[in-house]
């Protein structure tokens, strides 16, 4: 069985120490729209380096006939 109780003693201290700066834990979520803001422009800049945007496009156009636009 692993050795976790190193690990929450850390934690603990880590909690106290922040808890005496008066520094704010997150809470672990993020807005879905945080996250998009954060990787669409990845995903762009991916896309045109190694030539996939006219992929996307191609497949934005053919869901696009799809739905009758």
């Amino acid at each position: 069985m692993a050795d976790t109780a190193g690990r929450t003693d850390l934690r603990e201290q880590g909690r106290r120490v922040a808890a005496v700066l008066g520094v704010h834990e997150p809470s672990g979520t993020r807005h879905p729209l945080v996250a998009v803001a954060m990787a669409l422009p990845l995903a762009v800049l991916l896309a045109v380096v190694f030539g996939g945007w006219d992929a996307v496009m191609t497949q934005a156009s053919s869901v696009a006939g799809m739905l009758g636009r």
